[in-house]
This record gives structure tokens, C-alpha cells and sequence, in this order.
């Protein structure tokens, strides 16, 4: 399928409900409100495909831009990209899913520490979330060490972080203590000590969880399970 070919069955795959619900998460106006299920069964037929990824991306069609994120080339995103396509989101989603894909490039612990830094809202919540998404999938790829001292920036900087940069951190501080579960107590401590993380996630039912509760909830249910990655669910 072509750009023009994938852009018709989205616009048919779109719903109004799905409008309204995109909205309230922070999507912009141009978007026909496609399902997950069903970009999900586009990226099934479509494979990996970067060349297609970025036509579509350039559409700045908040469908076709999810839809390129879930087929891009983690292999052949170049630094340049990563960066242009973080600089024209504004939609949070797509910064995280923007963070799945870098973290599986050679660019991911570049990105992951220079954007923990950024003051920008979305850079920083990406940032946070390539390190997730790295501890996910290969925790043998981030150091004891830097899982140690991000506990440490997480605890200090937290609080004056933007909004929805906080989220992430906790999330970074969840994804340390579960994927890295010898550095669990290391990970409850620094929750404790941060308190209860305030988000504001607008008309949504999104949450931020308690990240003590949380690790000490998925490492018990690995244990029971045997699992060797446990879920960690991403609003």
C-alpha cells in the first residue's frame, strides 16, 4: 500500500468517539479517530516500512503519524529524525511511542540522557520513556549505575518537572524497580521519599500510580506467574 492508499482506509477506520476520546488525551484537529485494534491489524499488513512511516508522518495526520511509529525502522531512524519528529509532537502518546522506537536504535542512550535534561514538557516525558521502554526491553542494556543516579535526578527534580514529564519519571522509577529487581528496595526508597506525584492527564482517565505499590505488586505477580517480564501497564 502507498501513502494515499493507507490515508483512504484510515479516514473509513475513523470514528467520531474516537475523535472525542484523542482529544481529551491532547490530539490536535487533524486526525479521523482510528482504533488501536484497528492500526493495530494495518501494521500487520504493512510490516516494517520506514520509507512509508515517514511519508505518513509528514502528513502531521495524528492517525497516520501513530500508524508510522508503529511501523518506522528502529534501525534506520537517523539522530536527525529523531529530533525532528520529536520537535513537531505535541500529542503525548507519540512521544512515548517516538521512545519505543529510539530505544531500539543505536541512538537510544544519546537521546535518553541529553532529552532527560530537556526543559521542554515532551522532550523530557521522552526521554524518561526510552529509558523505560530500554529497561523492557533488555534491562542488561542500562548500567546498575545509571539506573542508580537517574533514581537520584528523579528524587531531586521531580517535583519542579513539568506536568506531564512527572509521569514519566515515575514511570522510570517503576521500570528501574521492576526490570531491575535487585535495585527494587533502591527504587521503593526514592518513591518514599518523593511522596505521592501529583499529574494533571485533563478529561482522561488516565492515573499515576503509586510506585511502591506498583513494583512490589508486579514482582509479586512474576513471582507467582514465573514470568520473566512483567507487564507494566502505560496510560
Amino acid at each position: 500500500m502507498n501513502r494515499d492508499e493507507v490515508m483512504h482506509e484510515l479516514e473509513t477506520l475513523g470514528t467520531a468517539q474516537n475523535v472525542k476520546i484523542y482529544k481529551r488525551h491532547g490530539a490536535g484537529d487533524n486526525l479521523f479517530g482510528v482504533s488501536f485494534a484497528n492500526l493495530n491489524k494495518l501494521k500487520k499488513r504493512l510490516r516494517t516500512d520506514h520509507s512509508l512511516a515517514c511519508e505518513l508522518w509528514e502528513t502531521a495526520n495524528t492517525d497516520a503519524q501513530t500508524l508510522a511509529l508503529m511501523i518506522a525502522d528502529a534501525e534506520q531512524l537517523s539522530s536527525t529524525q529523531a529530533e525532528s519528529w520529536l520537535k513537531e509532537i505535541s500529542y503525548p502518546p507519540l512521544a512515548d511511542m517516538l521512545a519505543a522506537v529510539v530505544a531500539r536504535s543505536k541512538h537510544a542512550d544519546a537521546k535518553q540522557r541529553k532529552w532527560m535534561k530537556a526543559k521542554r514538557e515532551l522532550t523530557r516525558l521522552c526521554g524518561y520513556s526510552v529509558l523505560s521502554h530500554r529497561l523492557r526491553h533488555d534491562a542488561m542494556q542500562v548500567s546498575d549505575e545509571q539506573c542508580l543516579e537517574t533514581l537520584e535526578v528523579v528524587e531531586r527534580e521531580l517535583a519542579a518537572s513539568p506536568n506531564r514529564a512527572r509521569h514519566a519519571m515515575n514511570a522510570a522509577i517503576i521500570g528501574i524497580g521492576v526490570f531491575k529487581p535487585h535495585l527494587a528496595e533502591q527504587a521503593i526508597e526514592a518513591a518514599r521519599r518523593i511522596g505521592p506525584v501529583q499529574v494533571d492527564h485533563g478529561e482522561t482517565s488516565c492515573q499515576t500510580p503509586d510506585a511502591e505499590s506498583y513494583i512490589r505488586k508486579a514482582l509479586a505477580h512474576q513471582a507467582a506467574k514465573g514470568q520473566k517480564k512483567p507487564r507494566v501497564r502505560r496510560c
